[in-house]
């Protein structure tokens, strides 16, 4: 079906609640004969990790807001909620949901990404607090990673949220301390992280591509759009910025 503002595929995007970033960046990695429709995670649980786990739970309900658009494919933007639960379950959700159109979470799509760049020894940018960097290290772990260097980045604890408040320049200032621990990839973990000004100021960490879970989830999720493989060229193109950049600046006023 070609729709007028997605001649190249809509995706459905599924973001937590009070999450400020999923969709500005997600509007400037957008190419633009493709569009967005976005779903918000919800959940009333009181505390960060009931309400990520809650977030997996509710899963098919969440992606029944969608009612019958045309989704090419789901982006699900929350990796926290894939540490939470564990791959086993992630992988179980991802087949169940795929049923419609490929479920594609963040979690998954950086290990791709890291799989597709030949990245084992990865290095870790975390605004997260202490119990949920290890949550996120196991993840990686579990999943055939080892992670050589953990950066956590101090949050602004007085702001509406701790993570979605952070400025644009964090995270390039964390990657300065990843020189050193001979990484082959540094994710800037993530979806609420600005991190698409770190990454055009800091591609890579003496030859390590740097990503972040926003950026793996959208190369991701366009090649399944695209009907095409996600491999190491088409993200090293992500990377660069080449089609995004001016979409960024403008976005930005700079």
């Amino acid at each position: 079906m070609s729709l007028a503002y997605a001649r190249n595929g809509l995706l459905g995007v599924l973001t937590p609640q009070a999450n400020t970033t999923v969709e500005p960046e997600f509007s400037i990695l957008l190419p633009p004969d493709s569009a967005m429709l976005a779903a918000r995670l919800v959940s009333a649980k009181p505390k960060l990790h009931d309400r990520l786990v809650d977030y997996v739970a509710g899963l098919d309900q969440t992606c029944a807001q969608f009612a019958n658009a045309p989704l090419g494919a789901f982006a699900f933007a929350c990796t926290g909620s894939s540490y939470l639960v564990g791959p086993k379950a992630e992988d179980e959700a991802v087949a169940r949901l795929s049923t419609r159109a490929p479920f594609i979470t963040a979690g998954r799509a950086v290990c791709e990404a890291f799989t597709a760049l030949g990245a084992k020894r990865i290095g870790l940018v975390s605004p997260y607090p202490p119990d949920l960097t290890e949550a996120s290290a196991a993840y990686w772990t579990a999943r055939g990673f080892e992670v050589a260097r953990i950066i956590v980045i101090a949050t602004p604890g007085a702001a509406f949220h701790p993570i979605y408040a952070l400025a644009k320049g964090d995270a390039s200032a964390a990657l300065a301390a990843m020189q050193g621990a001979g990484v082959e990839a540094v994710i800037l973990l993530g979806t609420g992280m600005p991190s698409l000004g770190a990454i055009l100021a800091t591609p890579d960490v003496e030859g390590a591509p740097v990503i972040s879970c926003n950026l793996a989830l959208i190369w991701r999720a366009m090649a399944a759009l695209r009907g095409e493989a996600p491999d190491a060229a088409s993200l090293r193109h992500w990377i660069s910025g080449a089609d995004w950049r001016g979409r960024y600046a403008e976005r930005l006023g700079i």
